[in-house]
Protein backbone atom coordinates (compact mmCIF):
# COMPACT_ATOMS: atom_id res chain seq x y z
CA UNK A 1 0.00 0.00 0.00
CA UNK A 2 2.90 2.38 0.80
CA UNK A 3 4.44 1.77 -2.64
CA UNK A 4 1.07 2.40 -4.31
CA UNK A 5 0.76 5.73 -2.49
CA UNK A 6 4.31 6.70 -3.47
CA UNK A 7 3.67 5.76 -7.10
CA UNK A 8 0.40 7.76 -7.12
CA UNK A 9 2.07 10.87 -5.66
CA UNK A 10 4.97 10.52 -8.11
CA UNK A 11 2.51 10.50 -11.00
CA UNK A 12 0.67 13.52 -9.59
CA UNK A 13 3.96 15.44 -9.52
CA UNK A 14 4.51 14.76 -13.24
CA UNK A 15 2.51 17.84 -14.19
CA UNK A 16 5.30 19.97 -12.67
CA UNK A 17 7.78 18.58 -15.21
CA UNK A 18 8.43 19.92 -18.72
CA UNK A 19 7.89 16.44 -20.20
CA UNK A 20 4.12 16.79 -19.79
CA UNK A 21 3.96 19.86 -22.06
CA UNK A 22 3.42 17.99 -25.38
CA UNK A 23 0.39 16.23 -23.88
CA UNK A 24 -1.41 19.34 -22.57
CA UNK A 25 -2.87 20.52 -25.92
CA UNK A 26 -4.68 17.18 -26.35
CA UNK A 27 -6.10 17.43 -22.83
CA UNK A 28 -7.17 21.09 -22.92
CA UNK A 29 -8.73 20.68 -26.36
CA UNK A 30 -11.74 19.16 -24.56
CA UNK A 31 -11.90 21.68 -21.73
CA UNK A 32 -15.36 22.91 -22.74
CA UNK A 33 -17.01 19.48 -22.76
CA UNK A 34 -18.68 17.32 -20.13
CA UNK A 35 -16.25 15.91 -17.60
CA UNK A 36 -18.06 12.55 -17.23
CA UNK A 37 -18.73 12.04 -20.95
CA UNK A 38 -15.53 13.50 -22.39
CA UNK A 39 -12.70 14.29 -19.98
CA UNK A 40 -12.96 11.28 -17.68
CA UNK A 41 -13.01 8.66 -20.50
CA UNK A 42 -9.99 10.36 -22.08
CA UNK A 43 -8.01 10.31 -18.81
CA UNK A 44 -9.02 6.68 -18.16
CA UNK A 45 -7.85 5.67 -21.64
CA UNK A 46 -4.58 7.56 -21.20
CA UNK A 47 -3.78 6.04 -17.77
CA UNK A 48 -4.71 2.48 -18.76
CA UNK A 49 -2.72 2.62 -22.01
CA UNK A 50 0.38 3.96 -20.25
CA UNK A 51 0.20 1.21 -17.60
CA UNK A 52 -0.15 -1.54 -20.22
CA UNK A 53 2.64 -0.23 -22.47
CA UNK A 54 5.00 0.36 -19.54
CA UNK A 55 4.31 -3.15 -18.23
CA UNK A 56 5.15 -4.65 -21.62
CA UNK A 57 8.32 -2.58 -21.79
CA UNK A 58 9.28 -3.78 -18.31
CA UNK A 59 9.09 -7.34 -19.56
CA UNK A 60 12.24 -6.47 -21.47
CA UNK A 61 11.51 -7.54 -25.01
CA UNK A 62 12.81 -5.25 -27.75
CA UNK A 63 9.66 -6.16 -29.68
CA UNK A 64 7.67 -4.15 -27.13
CA UNK A 65 9.82 -1.09 -27.81
CA UNK A 66 9.29 -1.36 -31.56
CA UNK A 67 5.58 -2.09 -31.11
CA UNK A 68 5.31 1.06 -29.03
CA UNK A 69 7.03 3.01 -31.83
CA UNK A 70 4.40 1.81 -34.32
CA UNK A 71 1.73 2.76 -31.77
CA UNK A 72 3.21 6.26 -31.59
CA UNK A 73 2.95 6.63 -35.39
CA UNK A 74 -0.70 5.57 -35.32
CA UNK A 75 -1.41 7.88 -32.37
CA UNK A 76 0.24 10.82 -34.11
CA UNK A 77 -1.89 10.28 -37.20
CA UNK A 78 -5.07 10.04 -35.10
CA UNK A 79 -4.28 13.18 -33.13
CA UNK A 80 -3.32 15.10 -36.27
CA UNK A 81 -6.77 14.33 -37.70
CA UNK A 82 -8.31 15.41 -34.39
CA UNK A 83 -6.40 18.74 -34.52
CA UNK A 84 -7.47 19.44 -38.09
CA UNK A 85 -11.08 18.64 -37.17
CA UNK A 86 -10.95 21.32 -34.47
CA UNK A 87 -9.84 23.89 -37.03
CA UNK A 88 -12.36 22.90 -39.73
CA UNK A 89 -16.02 22.15 -38.84
CA UNK A 90 -16.45 20.43 -42.22
CA UNK A 91 -13.59 18.01 -41.56
CA UNK A 92 -14.92 17.56 -38.01
CA UNK A 93 -18.21 16.32 -39.44
CA UNK A 94 -16.45 13.91 -41.79
CA UNK A 95 -14.28 12.54 -38.95
CA UNK A 96 -17.05 12.12 -36.38
CA UNK A 97 -19.66 10.63 -38.73
CA UNK A 98 -18.16 7.07 -38.68
CA UNK A 99 -17.98 7.18 -34.87
CA UNK A 100 -21.61 8.33 -34.64
CA UNK A 101 -22.69 5.60 -37.07
CA UNK A 102 -20.74 2.97 -35.10
CA UNK A 103 -22.35 4.13 -31.86
CA UNK A 104 -25.83 3.99 -33.41
CA UNK A 105 -25.24 0.45 -34.69
CA UNK A 106 -24.00 -0.66 -31.27
CA UNK A 107 -27.08 0.83 -29.61
CA UNK A 108 -29.45 -0.81 -32.07
CA UNK A 109 -27.73 -4.19 -31.74
CA UNK A 110 -27.93 -4.24 -27.96
CA UNK A 111 -31.21 -2.30 -27.66
CA UNK A 112 -29.83 -1.15 -24.33
CA UNK A 113 -28.29 2.10 -23.11
CA UNK A 114 -24.70 2.08 -24.23
CA UNK A 115 -21.59 4.15 -24.56
CA UNK A 116 -22.27 7.41 -26.36
CA UNK A 117 -20.19 8.43 -29.38
CA UNK A 118 -18.68 11.27 -27.34
CA UNK A 119 -17.51 8.83 -24.67
CA UNK A 120 -16.10 6.43 -27.26
CA UNK A 121 -14.21 9.14 -29.12
CA UNK A 122 -12.84 10.55 -25.86
CA UNK A 123 -11.70 7.10 -24.75
CA UNK A 124 -9.99 6.61 -28.12
CA UNK A 125 -8.28 9.99 -27.78
CA UNK A 126 -7.07 8.98 -24.32
CA UNK A 127 -5.59 5.75 -25.69
CA UNK A 128 -3.69 7.74 -28.33
CA UNK A 129 -2.47 10.22 -25.73
CA UNK A 130 -1.30 7.39 -23.46
CA UNK A 131 0.81 5.97 -26.31
CA UNK A 132 2.56 9.33 -26.67
CA UNK A 133 3.02 10.02 -22.98
CA UNK A 134 6.63 9.59 -21.85
CA UNK A 135 6.82 10.76 -18.21
CA UNK A 136 10.04 12.08 -16.69
CA UNK A 137 12.10 9.28 -15.15
CA UNK A 138 12.24 10.71 -11.66
CA UNK A 139 13.22 8.69 -8.56
CA UNK A 140 9.74 7.26 -8.03
CA UNK A 141 9.18 6.00 -11.58
CA UNK A 142 12.80 4.78 -11.53
CA UNK A 143 12.05 2.77 -8.37
CA UNK A 144 8.96 1.21 -9.99
CA UNK A 145 10.72 0.36 -13.28
CA UNK A 146 13.79 -1.04 -11.48
CA UNK A 147 11.53 -3.42 -9.58
CA UNK A 148 9.76 -4.29 -12.82
CA UNK A 149 13.06 -5.06 -14.53
CA UNK A 150 14.11 -7.37 -11.69
CA UNK A 151 10.79 -9.11 -11.12
CA UNK A 152 9.33 -9.05 -14.61
CA UNK A 153 5.85 -8.01 -15.65
CA UNK A 154 3.36 -9.06 -12.98
CA UNK A 155 0.23 -7.81 -11.22
CA UNK A 156 2.20 -5.73 -8.70
CA UNK A 157 4.20 -4.04 -11.46
CA UNK A 158 1.04 -3.20 -13.40
CA UNK A 159 -0.73 -1.86 -10.28
CA UNK A 160 2.25 0.39 -9.44
CA UNK A 161 2.46 1.71 -12.99
CA UNK A 162 -1.31 2.19 -13.04
CA UNK A 163 -1.11 4.10 -9.74
CA UNK A 164 1.58 6.32 -11.26
CA UNK A 165 -0.57 6.90 -14.35
CA UNK A 166 -3.69 7.60 -12.26
CA UNK A 167 -1.71 10.15 -10.24
CA UNK A 168 -0.74 11.99 -13.42
CA UNK A 169 -4.31 11.77 -14.72
CA UNK A 170 -5.59 13.23 -11.44
CA UNK A 171 -3.28 16.25 -11.63
CA UNK A 172 -4.27 16.74 -15.28
CA UNK A 173 -7.95 16.52 -14.33
CA UNK A 174 -7.49 19.22 -11.67
CA UNK A 175 -5.64 21.42 -14.16
CA UNK A 176 -8.38 20.79 -16.71
CA UNK A 177 -11.06 21.79 -14.19
CA UNK A 178 -9.35 25.12 -13.64
CA UNK A 179 -8.67 25.45 -17.36
CA UNK A 180 -12.28 24.60 -18.15
CA UNK A 181 -13.56 27.48 -16.00
CA UNK A 182 -11.16 29.87 -17.70
CA UNK A 183 -12.24 28.50 -21.07
CA UNK A 184 -15.95 28.99 -20.26
CA UNK A 185 -15.30 32.53 -19.04
CA UNK A 186 -13.54 33.36 -22.30
CA UNK A 187 -16.56 32.09 -24.27
CA UNK A 188 -19.01 34.19 -22.21
CA UNK A 189 -17.04 37.42 -22.10
CA UNK A 190 -15.23 37.46 -25.44
CA UNK A 191 -17.60 35.51 -27.64
CA UNK A 192 -15.12 33.99 -30.06
CA UNK A 193 -15.62 30.28 -29.40
CA UNK A 194 -14.84 29.43 -33.03
CA UNK A 195 -11.48 31.20 -32.86
CA UNK A 196 -10.73 29.52 -29.55
CA UNK A 197 -11.54 26.13 -31.06
CA UNK A 198 -9.24 26.84 -33.99
CA UNK A 199 -6.49 27.98 -31.61
CA UNK A 200 -6.83 24.72 -29.69
CA UNK A 201 -6.66 22.80 -32.96
CA UNK A 202 -3.48 24.66 -33.85
CA UNK A 203 -2.04 23.81 -30.42
CA UNK A 204 -2.88 20.13 -30.96
CA UNK A 205 -1.16 20.13 -34.37
CA UNK A 206 1.83 21.91 -32.81
CA UNK A 207 1.98 19.19 -30.15
CA UNK A 208 1.89 16.50 -32.85
CA UNK A 209 4.73 18.27 -34.67
CA UNK A 210 6.79 18.55 -31.48
CA UNK A 211 6.47 14.82 -30.79
CA UNK A 212 6.93 13.76 -34.44
CA UNK A 213 10.18 15.76 -34.67
CA UNK A 214 11.44 14.32 -31.39
CA UNK A 215 11.53 17.71 -29.70
CA UNK A 216 9.65 16.32 -26.70
CA UNK A 217 12.74 14.27 -25.82
CA UNK A 218 15.35 16.54 -27.39
CA UNK A 219 14.38 20.11 -26.51
CA UNK A 220 12.52 19.37 -23.29
CA UNK A 221 15.36 17.14 -22.06
CA UNK A 222 17.44 20.33 -21.80
CA UNK A 223 15.15 21.74 -19.10
CA UNK A 224 16.18 21.27 -15.48
CA UNK A 225 14.27 18.51 -13.71
CA UNK A 226 15.94 19.19 -10.37
CA UNK A 227 12.89 20.76 -8.72
CA UNK A 228 10.54 17.87 -9.52
CA UNK A 229 13.18 15.29 -8.64
CA UNK A 230 13.80 16.86 -5.25
CA UNK A 231 10.07 16.88 -4.46
CA UNK A 232 9.77 13.20 -5.48
CA UNK A 233 12.81 12.32 -3.39
CA UNK A 234 11.21 14.02 -0.39
CA UNK A 235 8.09 11.87 -0.91
CA UNK A 236 10.27 8.74 -0.98
CA UNK A 237 12.14 9.80 2.15
CA UNK A 238 8.92 10.57 4.04
CA UNK A 239 6.75 7.60 3.02
CA UNK A 240 9.32 4.91 2.24
CA UNK A 241 12.13 5.65 4.66
CA UNK A 242 14.51 2.73 4.90
CA UNK A 243 14.92 1.02 8.30
CA UNK A 244 18.46 2.40 8.48
CA UNK A 245 17.44 5.19 10.86
CA UNK A 246 15.80 2.76 13.26
CA UNK A 247 18.70 0.37 13.06
CA UNK A 248 21.06 3.22 13.85
CA UNK A 249 19.38 3.97 17.16
CA UNK A 250 19.16 0.29 18.12
CA UNK A 251 22.81 -0.37 17.40
CA UNK A 252 23.97 2.68 19.34
CA UNK A 253 21.96 1.61 22.39
CA UNK A 254 23.94 -1.61 22.82
CA UNK A 255 25.76 -0.85 26.08
CA UNK A 256 25.09 -3.97 28.13
CA UNK A 257 27.92 -6.10 29.50
CA UNK A 258 28.06 -9.85 30.10
CA UNK A 259 29.34 -12.33 32.63
CA UNK A 260 28.89 -16.07 33.14
CA UNK A 261 25.76 -15.60 35.23
CA UNK A 262 24.21 -13.14 32.84
CA UNK A 263 25.02 -13.90 29.17
CA UNK A 264 25.28 -10.94 26.85
CA UNK A 265 22.10 -10.08 24.98
CA UNK A 266 22.18 -7.49 22.21
CA UNK A 267 19.48 -4.84 21.95
CA UNK A 268 19.26 -5.43 18.20
CA UNK A 269 15.67 -6.27 17.32
CA UNK A 270 14.54 -9.58 15.81
CA UNK A 271 13.44 -9.03 12.19
CA UNK A 272 12.38 -12.61 11.50
CA UNK A 273 13.95 -15.83 10.26
CA UNK A 274 16.61 -15.52 7.59
CA UNK A 275 15.44 -16.68 4.14
CA UNK A 276 16.99 -19.57 2.26
CA UNK A 277 20.22 -19.10 0.31
CA UNK A 278 19.05 -21.59 -2.32
CA UNK A 279 18.77 -20.39 -5.90
CA UNK A 280 22.32 -19.28 -6.69
CA UNK A 281 23.40 -20.49 -10.14
CA UNK A 282 26.97 -20.94 -8.88
CA UNK A 283 29.16 -20.30 -5.84
CA UNK A 284 32.65 -18.79 -5.95
CA UNK A 285 35.32 -19.36 -3.27
CA UNK A 286 33.10 -21.92 -1.54
CA UNK A 287 30.78 -24.90 -2.03
CA UNK A 288 27.06 -24.01 -1.77
CA UNK A 289 26.10 -22.79 1.70
CA UNK A 290 22.73 -23.17 3.40
CA UNK A 291 21.17 -21.45 6.38
CA UNK A 292 21.13 -24.82 8.17
CA UNK A 293 24.90 -25.30 7.74
CA UNK A 294 25.49 -21.76 8.98
CA UNK A 295 23.47 -22.17 12.18
CA UNK A 296 25.68 -21.23 15.14
CA UNK A 297 27.57 -18.65 13.07
CA UNK A 298 26.98 -14.94 12.71
CA UNK A 299 26.45 -14.27 9.00
CA UNK A 300 26.83 -11.04 7.05
CA UNK A 301 25.01 -11.16 3.69
CA UNK A 302 26.22 -8.45 1.30
CA UNK A 303 24.13 -7.81 -1.84
CA UNK A 304 26.35 -6.23 -4.49
CA UNK A 305 27.12 -6.06 -8.20
CA UNK A 306 30.61 -5.51 -9.47
CA UNK A 307 30.14 -2.34 -11.60
CA UNK A 308 28.09 -0.49 -8.94
CA UNK A 309 30.22 2.36 -7.55
CA UNK A 310 28.43 2.31 -4.18
CA UNK A 311 29.15 -1.41 -3.88
CA UNK A 312 32.78 -0.91 -4.91
CA UNK A 313 33.26 1.68 -2.18
CA UNK A 314 31.80 -0.65 0.48
CA UNK A 315 33.88 -3.69 -0.57
CA UNK A 316 37.02 -2.66 1.42
CA UNK A 317 34.99 -2.62 4.64
CA UNK A 318 33.25 -5.93 3.96
CA UNK A 319 36.61 -7.46 3.05
CA UNK A 320 38.19 -6.09 6.26
CA UNK A 321 35.35 -7.42 8.45
CA UNK A 322 35.63 -10.85 6.87
CA UNK A 323 39.34 -10.96 7.68
CA UNK A 324 39.13 -9.41 11.16
CA UNK A 325 36.28 -11.55 12.50
CA UNK A 326 36.65 -14.86 10.64
CA UNK A 327 38.22 -16.51 13.72
CA UNK A 328 35.50 -15.06 15.96
CA UNK A 329 32.67 -16.89 14.17
CA UNK A 330 31.67 -14.41 11.42
CA UNK A 331 30.85 -15.74 7.93
CA UNK A 332 30.59 -13.17 5.13
CA UNK A 333 28.61 -14.08 2.00
CA UNK A 334 28.55 -11.84 -1.03
CA UNK A 335 25.37 -12.22 -3.08
CA UNK A 336 26.12 -10.94 -6.57
CA UNK A 337 22.82 -9.76 -8.14
CA UNK A 338 23.50 -8.24 -11.59
CA UNK A 339 22.20 -4.87 -12.75
CA UNK A 340 23.41 -5.11 -16.37
CA UNK A 341 23.39 -8.11 -18.70
CA UNK A 342 27.19 -8.33 -18.81
CA UNK A 343 27.21 -8.82 -15.04
CA UNK A 344 25.40 -12.13 -15.52
CA UNK A 345 28.51 -13.62 -17.16
CA UNK A 346 30.11 -15.71 -14.44
CA UNK A 347 33.60 -15.28 -15.90
CA UNK A 348 33.20 -11.49 -15.57
CA UNK A 349 32.17 -11.87 -11.93
CA UNK A 350 35.00 -14.32 -11.26
CA UNK A 351 37.53 -11.82 -12.64
CA UNK A 352 36.00 -9.00 -10.57
CA UNK A 353 36.17 -11.12 -7.41
CA UNK A 354 39.89 -11.62 -8.09
CA UNK A 355 40.47 -7.93 -8.88
CA UNK A 356 38.78 -6.87 -5.63
CA UNK A 357 40.75 -9.52 -3.67
CA UNK A 358 37.55 -11.05 -2.32
CA UNK A 359 38.22 -14.38 -0.61
CA UNK A 360 34.87 -14.90 1.16
CA UNK A 361 32.07 -16.96 -0.49
CA UNK A 362 30.15 -15.30 -3.34
CA UNK A 363 26.74 -16.58 -4.50
CA UNK A 364 25.91 -15.81 -8.16
CA UNK A 365 22.26 -14.76 -7.96
CA UNK A 366 21.58 -14.28 -11.69
CA UNK A 367 17.89 -15.19 -11.31
CA UNK A 368 17.39 -12.91 -8.27
CA UNK A 369 16.03 -15.79 -6.20
CA UNK A 370 18.02 -14.85 -3.09
CA UNK A 371 17.32 -11.15 -3.79
CA UNK A 372 13.57 -11.81 -3.78
CA UNK A 373 13.77 -14.14 -0.78
CA UNK A 374 15.22 -11.26 1.25
CA UNK A 375 12.73 -8.84 -0.35
CA UNK A 376 15.73 -6.66 -1.16
CA UNK A 377 15.68 -3.52 -3.33
CA UNK A 378 19.13 -1.99 -2.98
CA UNK A 379 22.79 -2.19 -3.99
CA UNK A 380 24.63 -2.50 -1.68
CA UNK A 381 22.56 -3.99 1.15
CA UNK A 382 23.94 -5.62 4.30
CA UNK A 383 21.94 -8.11 6.39
CA UNK A 384 23.24 -9.55 9.68
CA UNK A 385 21.96 -12.96 10.77
CA UNK A 386 22.55 -14.16 14.33
CA UNK A 387 23.65 -17.62 15.47
CA UNK A 388 20.01 -18.74 15.72
CA UNK A 389 19.30 -17.91 12.08
CA UNK A 390 17.36 -14.69 12.64
CA UNK A 391 17.91 -11.35 10.87
CA UNK A 392 18.89 -8.81 13.52
CA UNK A 393 20.17 -5.83 11.51
CA UNK A 394 20.33 -4.43 8.01
CA UNK A 395 21.75 -1.37 6.29
CA UNK A 396 21.06 -0.07 2.78
CA UNK A 397 23.66 1.84 0.78
CA UNK A 398 27.22 2.75 1.64
CA UNK A 399 28.26 4.49 4.85
CA UNK A 400 27.55 3.97 8.58
CA UNK A 401 30.40 1.45 8.70
CA UNK A 402 31.12 1.93 12.41
CA UNK A 403 27.47 1.24 13.20
CA UNK A 404 27.48 -1.97 11.13
CA UNK A 405 30.71 -3.16 12.73
CA UNK A 406 29.27 -2.49 16.18
CA UNK A 407 26.29 -4.71 15.26
CA UNK A 408 28.69 -7.45 14.10
CA UNK A 409 30.54 -7.32 17.43
CA UNK A 410 27.28 -7.40 19.41
CA UNK A 411 26.02 -10.53 17.65
CA UNK A 412 29.39 -12.26 18.02
CA UNK A 413 29.36 -11.54 21.77
CA UNK A 414 25.77 -12.75 21.97
CA UNK A 415 26.87 -15.99 20.30
CA UNK A 416 29.40 -16.52 23.11
CA UNK A 417 32.57 -15.13 21.58
CA UNK A 418 34.78 -13.33 24.09
CA UNK A 419 35.92 -10.17 22.39
CA UNK A 420 37.89 -7.25 23.71
CA UNK A 421 36.74 -3.82 22.61
CA UNK A 422 38.87 -2.50 19.80
CA UNK A 423 38.96 0.18 17.10
CA UNK A 424 36.85 -0.13 13.97
CA UNK A 425 38.46 -1.15 10.70
CA UNK A 426 40.00 1.64 8.62
CA UNK A 427 40.78 0.10 5.21
CA UNK A 428 43.31 1.82 2.97
CA UNK A 429 40.93 2.27 0.03
CA UNK A 430 42.37 3.61 -3.22
CA UNK A 431 41.08 4.43 -6.68
CA UNK A 432 37.37 3.83 -7.14
CA UNK A 433 37.19 2.13 -3.71
CA UNK A 434 37.96 5.41 -1.90
CA UNK A 435 35.07 7.14 -0.10
CA UNK A 436 33.28 9.88 -2.08
CA UNK A 437 33.48 13.61 -1.46
CA UNK A 438 29.79 13.94 -0.64
CA UNK A 439 29.92 17.68 -0.10
CA UNK A 440 30.96 18.41 -3.67
CA UNK A 441 28.82 15.99 -5.70
CA UNK A 442 26.63 17.97 -8.08
CA UNK A 443 26.05 15.23 -10.67
CA UNK A 444 24.09 12.00 -10.38
CA UNK A 445 24.21 8.53 -11.89
CA UNK A 446 23.44 8.77 -15.61
CA UNK A 447 22.58 5.84 -17.90
CA UNK A 448 23.45 5.80 -21.60
CA UNK A 449 20.98 3.09 -22.72
CA UNK A 450 17.62 4.32 -23.96
CA UNK A 451 15.63 2.44 -21.28
CA UNK A 452 16.80 4.88 -18.58
CA UNK A 453 18.42 7.69 -20.53
CA UNK A 454 18.37 11.22 -19.07
CA UNK A 455 20.21 14.42 -19.93
CA UNK A 456 20.95 13.44 -23.56
CA UNK A 457 21.87 16.58 -25.51
CA UNK A 458 23.41 15.63 -28.85
CA UNK A 459 22.20 17.81 -31.71
CA UNK A 460 20.51 14.78 -33.29
CA UNK A 461 17.58 12.98 -31.66
CA UNK A 462 18.37 9.66 -30.04
CA UNK A 463 17.24 6.66 -32.10
CA UNK A 464 16.83 3.28 -30.43
CA UNK A 465 18.69 0.25 -31.81
CA UNK A 466 19.71 2.16 -34.95
CA UNK A 467 23.18 3.18 -36.17
CA UNK A 468 23.37 6.96 -36.39
CA UNK A 469 25.94 9.73 -36.56
CA UNK A 470 25.74 12.07 -33.59
CA UNK A 471 27.40 15.37 -32.78
CA UNK A 472 27.59 17.54 -29.69
CA UNK A 473 28.26 21.23 -29.08
CA UNK A 474 28.02 23.27 -25.87
CA UNK A 475 26.58 21.36 -22.89
CA UNK A 476 24.85 22.58 -19.77
CA UNK A 477 25.59 21.08 -16.36
CA UNK A 478 24.65 17.37 -16.21
CA UNK A 479 24.03 17.12 -19.94
CA UNK A 480 25.92 14.64 -22.10
CA UNK A 481 26.15 13.77 -25.77
CA UNK A 482 27.62 11.38 -28.29
CA UNK A 483 29.82 12.21 -31.28
CA UNK A 484 30.50 9.80 -34.13
CA UNK A 485 28.70 6.66 -35.33
CA UNK A 486 26.86 4.99 -32.41
CA UNK A 487 24.03 2.52 -31.86
CA UNK A 488 22.10 3.15 -28.63
CA UNK A 489 20.62 -0.03 -27.16
CA UNK A 490 18.43 -0.52 -24.08
CA UNK A 491 21.39 -0.73 -21.67
CA UNK A 492 24.38 0.72 -23.50
CA UNK A 493 25.66 2.83 -26.39
CA UNK A 494 27.97 0.96 -28.83
CA UNK A 495 30.54 2.70 -31.04
CA UNK A 496 30.34 1.39 -34.62
CA UNK A 497 33.41 3.15 -36.03
CA UNK A 498 36.68 4.46 -34.60
CA UNK A 499 37.10 8.08 -33.50
CA UNK A 500 33.80 8.49 -31.71
CA UNK A 501 33.39 10.14 -28.34
CA UNK A 502 31.23 10.99 -25.32
CA UNK A 503 31.10 14.40 -23.63
CA UNK A 504 29.66 15.26 -20.20
CA UNK A 505 29.44 18.54 -18.29
CA UNK A 506 29.75 17.43 -14.63
CA UNK A 507 30.48 18.67 -11.13
CA UNK A 508 32.10 16.18 -8.73
CA UNK A 509 35.53 15.16 -7.49
CA UNK A 510 35.43 11.77 -9.24
CA UNK A 511 33.97 10.68 -12.58
CA UNK A 512 33.53 6.99 -13.40
CA UNK A 513 32.24 5.35 -16.56
CA UNK A 514 31.20 1.70 -16.99
CA UNK A 515 32.83 0.52 -20.23
CA UNK A 516 33.36 -2.76 -22.06
CA UNK A 517 35.27 -3.85 -25.19
CA UNK A 518 32.13 -5.20 -26.87
CA UNK A 519 31.49 -8.46 -28.66
CA UNK A 520 34.95 -8.63 -30.27
CA UNK A 521 36.62 -8.50 -26.81
CA UNK A 522 39.49 -6.60 -28.45
CA UNK A 523 41.10 -3.84 -26.34
CA UNK A 524 39.81 -0.34 -27.13
CA UNK A 525 42.22 2.58 -26.74
CA UNK A 526 40.91 5.92 -25.59
CA UNK A 527 42.02 9.40 -24.56
CA UNK A 528 40.39 11.66 -21.96
CA UNK A 529 40.43 15.46 -21.89
CA UNK A 530 39.14 17.84 -19.22
CA UNK A 531 38.15 21.28 -20.44
CA UNK A 532 39.88 20.39 -23.71
CA UNK A 533 43.24 19.58 -22.12
CA UNK A 534 45.10 16.52 -20.81
CA UNK A 535 43.92 15.80 -17.23
CA UNK A 536 47.35 16.06 -15.60
CA UNK A 537 46.99 15.80 -11.81
CA UNK A 538 43.22 15.35 -12.23
CA UNK A 539 43.56 11.95 -13.92
CA UNK A 540 41.68 8.95 -12.49
CA UNK A 541 43.14 5.60 -11.48
CA UNK A 542 42.50 4.02 -14.91
CA UNK A 543 44.29 6.61 -17.09
CA UNK A 544 47.64 8.39 -17.04
CA UNK A 545 48.33 12.11 -16.76
CA UNK A 546 48.08 12.46 -20.55
CA UNK A 547 44.57 10.95 -20.46
CA UNK A 548 45.49 7.66 -22.16
CA UNK A 549 43.77 4.43 -21.21
CA UNK A 550 42.54 1.10 -22.59
CA UNK A 551 39.24 -0.76 -22.17
CA UNK A 552 40.21 -4.41 -21.64
CA UNK A 553 37.19 -5.80 -19.77
CA UNK A 554 33.65 -4.72 -18.93
CA UNK A 555 33.83 -2.88 -15.62
CA UNK A 556 33.77 0.53 -13.99
CA UNK A 557 36.69 2.82 -14.96
CA UNK A 558 37.75 5.78 -12.83
CA UNK A 559 38.63 8.51 -15.33
CA UNK A 560 38.71 11.74 -13.28
CA UNK A 561 39.76 12.60 -9.74
CA UNK A 562 40.06 16.35 -9.29
CA UNK A 563 43.15 17.09 -7.20
CA UNK A 564 42.30 20.69 -6.34
CA UNK A 565 39.02 22.45 -5.50
CA UNK A 566 36.07 20.74 -7.16
CA UNK A 567 34.36 22.72 -9.89
CA UNK A 568 32.17 22.09 -12.93
CA UNK A 569 34.26 20.67 -15.77
CA UNK A 570 33.82 19.53 -19.36
CA UNK A 571 34.76 15.87 -19.68
CA UNK A 572 35.34 14.19 -23.04
CA UNK A 573 36.50 10.68 -23.89
CA UNK A 574 37.65 9.91 -27.44
CA UNK A 575 37.87 6.26 -28.55
CA UNK A 576 40.59 5.40 -31.07
CA UNK A 577 39.13 1.95 -31.84
CA UNK A 578 35.56 0.77 -32.60
CA UNK A 579 33.37 -1.59 -30.62
CA UNK A 580 33.38 -0.02 -27.17
CA UNK A 581 30.20 -0.28 -25.09
CA UNK A 582 29.37 2.53 -22.64
CA UNK A 583 26.78 1.90 -19.93
CA UNK A 584 26.63 4.51 -17.15
CA UNK A 585 28.36 7.49 -15.53
CA UNK A 586 28.72 7.61 -11.74
CA UNK A 587 30.32 10.26 -9.54
CA UNK A 588 32.04 10.53 -6.19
Amino acid sequence: MTLLIIAYLGGALTILSPCILPILPFVFARADQSFMRSTLPMLVGMAATFAVVATLAAAGGSWAVHANEYGRFAALALLAVFGVSLISPRISGIVTRPIVDLGNRMLKASNKPGTSPAVASSLLLGVATGLLWAPCAGPILGLVLTGAALNGANLQTTLLLLAYAVGAATSLALALTVGGKIFAGMKRSLGFSERTRQALGTAVLAGVAVIALGLDTGLLARFSYASTTSVEQTVIDRLHATPTDGASSVASNTTATADKAHPFRSNLSNEGDAPSLDGAVEWLNSPPLTTERLRGKVVLVDFWTYSCINCIRSVPYVRAWAEKYKDQGLVVIGVHAPEFAFEKKIDNVRKAVGDFKITYPVAIDNNYKIWRAFDNSYWPAHYLIDAKGQIRYHHFGEGDYNQTEQAIQDLLREAGTEMAAGPSVTPDAKGAEASPDLGSIGSGETYLGYKRVTGFASLENLQADTARNYSVEKLRLNEWGLSGDWTVGPEQATLNRANGGIAFRFSARDLHLVLGPGASVKPVRFRVTIDGKAPGLDHGADIDAHGNGTVTSTRLYQLVRQAAEVQARNFEIHFLDPGVEAYAFTFG
